[in-house]
This record gives structure tokens, C-alpha cells and sequence, in this order.
């Protein structure tokens, strides 16, 4: 929700898991957000983030590495596309 200034004033703005795509519970404490930086053809930082998000439930079955590999090839493949 906004304010009069166009400000973000919500407290608690819900994330949703890269890989079930369900929105992640505020009480679920096993959930990490990662950011990864683009990087050009040297490898230099450019200052833009890809972010991903997983529930503890996907933590707990330990299928955060996998669903990392496939988003990360997914990714690619889209940023070669473009």
C-alpha cells in the first residue's frame, strides 16, 4: 500500500518461492532470499540483481539446489534470447 507521496508504508510485503511459485508465509523462518548479481563480459558487477526465494519446505526436501541450477539455466538462456 501506498501513501499520499507514492511512499511503501505495507510492513510486511509477501514473497512468493522460485521454485513452487506459492507465496511464502510470514512465519516460516526456513525461507532465504538470495541476490545475485549480473555481471558484464569481464565480470564486472553491474549493479543489477536477479533475486531468488525459497520456502523452508523446499529447503527442507532439498531441492533449493536444484530448483537454484534450473532457475539460474533458465535465466541464461533468456538474457542470450534478448
Amino acid at each position: 500500500m501506498y501513501n499520499d507521496n507514492n511512499e511503501l508504508v505495507d510492513i510486511y510485503i509477501p514473497k512468493k518461492c522460485t521454485a513452487t511459485g506459492k507465496v511464502i508465509q510470514p512465519k516460516d523462518h526456513a525461507a532465504v532470499q538470495i541476490n545475485i548479481a549480473r555481471v558484464d563480459e569481464r565480470g564486472v558487477a553491474t549493479g543489477q540483481l536477479d533475486t531468488v526465494v525459497f520456502s523452508g519446505k523446499v529447503r527442507q526436501a532439498g531441492d533449493s539446489d536444484d530448483a537454484m541450477n534450473f532457475h539460474c539455466i533458465r535465466k541464461i538462456k533468456v538474457m542470450r534470447d534478448v
